[in-house]
């Protein structure tokens, strides 16, 4: 498949495509006849890989080494295990983060009426809600 169509199953603009292939962070793609891109699954499945962990927030720098780690072939699986297990559990942390952020925002509207200033400190109240804040609420489930 060439680029223009790679770019539109993976959602990702062409030039993309274009940085993760010269950084390596997907194999060389093979050229056609016309010397063209002719992506294989083997790049998409690569492409689909880089584009989750720029989802999950890692680092460009990071992914050359995890594909440098996978390229080398030697005993590096611990390694680039470790590389995704770091990036898995920062965004954890930011997920731990943004639900006490969602938490806080669903009690204040819930009590926007009954207050008379907009806002309370959130120690006070992680203070008085720590408990509801750690059920999952009925519609969640």
């Amino acid at each position: 498949m060439n680029i223009k169509e790679a770019s539109e199953r993976l959602g990702i603009p062409k030039e993309t495509l274009r940085y993760w292939e010269n950084n390596g962070l997907i194999p060389e793609v093979p050229r056609n006849s016309s010397g063209y891109r002719d992506y294989t699954e083997n790049e998409i499945k690569w492409a689909l890989f880089i584009k989750a962990m720029r989802n999950a927030g890692m680092s460009v720098e990071s992914l050359i080494e995890f594909v440098d780690l996978y390229n080398a072939h030697k005993d590096s699986r611990e390694a680039q295990r470790s590389i995704v297990k770091e990036q898995y559990d920062i965004l954890l942390a930011k997920r731990n983060e943004l639900d006490k952020t969602l938490n806080y925002l669903a009690y204040k509207l819930d009590h926007f009426e009954d207050h008379v200033m907009p806002f309370i400190e959130e120690e006070d109240y992680y203070e008085l809600r720590k408990k509801d804040m750690l059920k999952p609420k009925e519609e969640d489930k």
